[in-house]
């Protein structure tokens, strides 16, 4: 049994020792001809849809560039300098109707009434701006209107810029 166990010792030691040999061992390997990889030329349907993608490019460009390109959609002030000239041209040459004021965004959302002494006492409640106004008779909704009458479906406003009235209705 001692000669059993002694020679599998050896050949394991044996057999590390090669292991550890081989891989100390330094020195240029040479790789078999491995395959390299070739580039290969872009099929047709990627051609294809190159083509289609630059057609449809070309189809989302405008014809025609805008007519006055210092005009901003969501800026709502006097037009620049360099499109003043041809504005003014274009403003001789056909009447304007003067625009009709524009109405504030305030909508009578509801009238809220309580008995007093000297008859009801009404609250208009009065939605616009963002905002939620609760206003009695002489009080002011946002800093330009004054509110100068509220009946049971109708709320007078008075500007305080001009002094015109507003009248908001129940709908």
């Amino acid at each position: 049994m001692n000669l059993k166990r002694a020679a599998t010792i050896g050949v394991a030691g044996a057999a590390l020792a090669a292991w550890l040999a081989a891989a100390a061992t330094s020195g240029r390997r040479d790789v078999p001809n491995a395959p390299i990889a070739i580039a290969q030329p872009v099929d047709a349907r990627g051609e294809a849809l190159a083509a289609e993608i630059a057609r449809l490019h070309e189809r989302l460009r405008p014809d025609a560039p805008p007519r006055m390109p210092g005009r901003n959609l969501f800026h709502f002030s006097a037009p620049h300098s360099s499109t003043v000239g041809t504005a003014s041209a274009a403003l001789t040459e056909v009447p304007v109707a003067a625009p009709a004021p524009l109405q504030p965004p305030l909508k009578l959302s509801g009238i809220a009434e309580d008995s007093g002494p000297d008859g009801p006492l009404r609250t208009a409640i009065i939605s616009g701006f963002g905002q939620l106004f609760l206003v009695k008779e002489g009080e002011i909704v946002t800093t330009r209107y004054r509110v100068s009458r509220i009946s049971p479906d109708v709320v007078e406003l008075t500007d305080a810029l001009d002094g015109s009235t507003l009248r908001l209705a129940l709908k």
